[in-house]
């Protein structure tokens, strides 16, 4: 007889009697019951064939019952031995040996609590005029169609509702001046229209416009102000110069910087909006840069360093507009530029010879309000007029042969 009650750490003590093919077993030296359990288990479920007997003092507690056999071991707890229900036997073990072991699962565990997702869509769109200049006279230009929709605003920006009415923010550039000024500056061109004419935006979905061009002071300091407040008064954020506001969007701070290249200075300015709209908080941050020369197709070595400049000093997307037709994009840090979208909405020629133009939209991923990356940006290309004979003002989406034709020119400047 064997009678372990030392290690066994049982209430009643277990009897087992070793067959002599097993002698061996009284010589291993006294374990710790565990170490010793795993010895004996593994001895009997080898030689289960050989006569032996089980003779507990008492009843066994439930978890080491032992149905009856030649063979017992005092605790049966491996994970090899089948178990009493449900589970079939396991054919390796002996179909004589079963322990029953009550079915108590272990409480599900807690899943860490998952952070919010926010999807930002943002799109943007080049130069928009909603204007003249006093000097093309009537017809033909903005204002008369502006009238000839007897005030339906939404006329304009209908074609490409698809696209603004279900994103976040719609960016452009306000080339001109909303005003009743009649400072016009001695310049070549000089634009304005009515504060009217800012239901083109309200009305097609357009969220911010940059006012960081050539044109937004053809009236002087009054016209500039007085479309900075028309804007902001009906809801179409202005932004530009030294004035980089921090937009809300869906929850996410979006800081918009504004940068006029052509007037000097433009690297210092950057620079310091940049910094600026950081310490507002913002978590993406969006620069629409006026640069280029007009009608070249390929961007510049200037243009090139201004945006891998904003991108290193944090910048998320760079847009740029100014050329009056598109230029091509790059990667720059994994972050988009999009040199020049072209023309939109412009009342700036009745009937510009190019009236291809593009739309860029990207999608930016955050987590917990912390920016973890986008779709990489898709290109939408565009014609400015409804009619390919004239401008209507009514930009329209390409389809087809046409859409494929643009999206070639743009990767051709690229």
């Amino acid at each position: 007889m064997y009678n372990d009650t030392e290690h066994c750490r049982l209430k009643e003590p277990v009897i087992m009697t070793i067959p002599p093919s097993l002698s061996f077993l009284k010589k291993i030296p006294r374990f710790p019951w565990s170490l010793r359990q795993g010895a004996l288990l593994f001895a009997f479920m080898a030689f289960a064939s050989l006569p032996g007997t089980a003779e507990p003092k008492k009843e066994l507690p439930p978890v080491s019952k032992v149905h009856e056999t030649e063979i017992a071991i005092g605790l049966l707890q491996s994970k090899n031995l089948h178990l009493r229900g449900s589970y079939a036997p396991q054919q390796n073990l002996p179909a004589r040996i079963e322990a029953v072991i009550p079915e108590t699962p272990a409480p599900p565990k807690e899943a860490p609590p998952q952070k919010p997702f926010t999807v930002l869509t943002i799109s943007a769109a080049g130069d928009c005029t909603l204007g003249t200049d006093e000097a093309f006279g009537y017809e033909g230009t903005f204002p008369a169609a502006y009238d000839a929709a007897n005030g339906d605003a939404s006329v304009f920006l209908k074609g490409v509702a698809s696209i603004f009415a279900h994103d976040d923010l719609t960016l452009v550039n306000m080339e001109g001046a909303l005003t009743e000024s009649m400072d016009r500056q001695e310049k070549t061109f000089a634009f304005k229209g009515k504060a009217d004419y800012v239901q083109v935006f309200t009305e097609g979905s357009v969220e911010a416009a940059t006012l960081a061009n050539n044109h937004s002071y053809d009236y002087g300091n009054e016209g500039y102000w007085d479309t900075f407040g028309t804007l902001g008064k009906a809801g179409v954020m202005p932004f530009g110069y030294e004035e980089s506001p921090v937009m809300l969007v869906k929850g996410i701070p979006v800081g918009l910087v504004g940068i006029n290249d052509l007037t000097g200075g433009a690297q210092t300015q950057l620079i310091a909006e940049l910094e600026k709209v950081k310490r507002k908080g913002a978590r993406l941050i969006i620069c629409y840069f006026h640069w280029g020369t007009e009608l070249e197709p390929y961007a510049d070595e200037d243009q090139r360093d201004l945006a891998h400049l904003a991108i290193d000093h944090g910048a998320h997307l760079v847009l740029g507009a100014h050329p009056h037709i598109v230029q091509g994009t790059e990667t720059y840090k994994g972050r988009r530029i999009i040199y020049s979208l072209g023309n939109f909405c412009f009342g700036g020629n009745s009937n510009p010879r190019d009236k291809d133009a593009l739309i860029y939209q990207e999608r930016f991923t955050f987590e917990d309000g912390h920016l973890r990356g986008s779709d990489g940006g898709t290109l939408i290309p565009c014609r400015i007029s409804s009619t390919p004979y004239y401008n209507d003002y009514r930009p329209v989406l390409y389809e087809g042969a046409e859409k494929e034709r643009v999206l070639q020119k743009i990767a051709d400047r690229s």
